[in-house]
This record gives structure tokens, C-alpha cells and sequence, in this order.
């Protein structure tokens, strides 16, 4: 063991961390559920759904330079200091995604209500549920269940969004007559694809962790 390590077994994990990542997962929840509206709007409605997303964009942001500025300052860490970095940054890259998708549609102002956007939406904001959860439970290291479970949901969801996508990319090449509609809306969902995917390495990396503190 080395000296470092041995004396970490003494000194208290600063805890601090914690409220950050249920404050991200907060702000992600909302983002989603700001999303689902979103692509259930009329076009008069869509400016202010996307500024909501805009400003939970910049929150998420603050949160996440919040927990890099005190990693930075704290010693004892009450898990390994890469993983708490690497897990602000999943969780903002899921929001980004969620952003990047909504600002394609205020840009692109394509067709909607589109069934496969809303299935999207709809997913996401499972996921963005289940990892809210599993941050709730992450300063209970110890206890697993509840964070395997959320992360096993969250795996789950992405297999359903992989479905999801494939039939909708398949159904709008063979449908889809507009050259200019095709491309809004590929580009749409593929952004959405992105964002499920992004909650799969939240999942990925909660599991690494638990490994870890075995």
C-alpha cells in the first residue's frame, strides 16, 4: 500500500461531491422533460421550449464547473477523482445532445409532430429519470442495488432507441419524397440517438465504479 493511500484511510472523504451530481441529474430531468414538450409543439410554441433547454444548458454547465473547481480543491475524494470527473462530464454530454437536438429544430423548423421524435423524447426522459436516481443513491456506494438497477434500465433504454432509430432511418429513406425534409429530419434523430447513447456511458461508467469500491 502506499503511503498516500494508507493515510486516506484516516482522513474523512470530503462528501461534498454529491449534492452536485443530484443537482445535474435535477437539471437533466428537467432538460428532458422541456425536450418532450418540445417535439409535441405547435411552431408558435417552439421558441420558448427551446430557450428553456438553452438555460438548462448553461445551469448544467455551471454544475459541472462547479465539481471540477472542487475537485480541484479537495484532497480525499470519496471515489476515484477521475471517475467523479469523467461522471460530470457524461452527464453534461447527455444534456448537450439533448441541446444540439433541439437547436436543430428551431433551426431547421422540419415537419412535427414527427411518432419517432416523441418515442425519442419519451426515452430519454426515462433515462434522464434513472440516472437521477442513481445519483440520489451514489453516496451509498456500498448498497448497489438501487444504482444497478437505474444502470440496467438505462442499458435497456438504449437497446429500444437503437430500435427505434433503425426503423424510423429505414421507414424515412423508403417514404420520405422531400430531399430537404430527409435530411432535417435524419439529422434531428440522429442527434436524439446521440443523446441516448450518452446516457449509456453514464450507465457504463456508474457500473465501473461500483466495481471499483468493492
Amino acid at each position: 500500500m502506499k503511503v498516500s493511500d494508507f493515510f486516506a484511510l484516516f482522513v474523512p472523504k470530503d462528501r461534498k461531491f454529491f449534492p452536485f451530481f443530484v443537482s445535474a441529474a435535477d437539471n437533466l430531468v428537467e432538460t428532458a422533460q422541456w425536450f418532450r414538450k418540445l417535439v409535441t409543439a405547435g411552431e408558435d410554441g417552439r421558441e420558448e421550449f427551446v430557450n428553456q433547454i438553452r438555460a438548462c444548458e448553461k445551469k448544467g454547465d455551471q454544475i459541472t464547473h462547479q465539481i471540477y473547481e472542487e475537485l480541484n480543491k479537495t484532497f480525499i475524494t470519496p471515489f476515484d477523482r477521475d471517475d467523479i470527473h469523467k461522471l460530470a462530464n457524461s452527464i453534461d454530454n447527455v444534456l448537450d445532445q439533448i441541446h444540439s437536438a433541439s437547436q436543430k429544430i428551431q433551426r431547421y423548423q422540419p415537419r412535427l409532430p414527427v411518432d419517432s421524435f416523441i418515442a425519442f423524447a419519451d426515452l430519454i426522459l426515462q433515462g434522464a429519470f434513472e440516472i437521477q436516481n442513481a445519483m440520489k443513491e451514489l453516496n451509498n456506494l456500498r448498497d448497489q442495488k438501487e444504482i444497478m438497477q437505474a444502470c440496467v434500465k438505462i442499458n435497456e433504454m438504449e437497446n429500444m432507441a437503437d430500435e427505434v432509430f433503425d426503423a424510423f432511418i429505414s421507414r424515412l429513406f423508403r417514404e420520405e419524397k422531400d430531399a430537404v425534409e430527409l435530411i432535417k429530419q435524419k439529422e434531428i434523430i440522429s442527434a436524439l440517438e446521440k443523446a441516448t447513447d450518452a446516457a449509456e456511458d453514464v450507465s457504463d461508467l456508474l457500473k465501473s465504479i461500483l466495481v471499483k469500491t468493492l
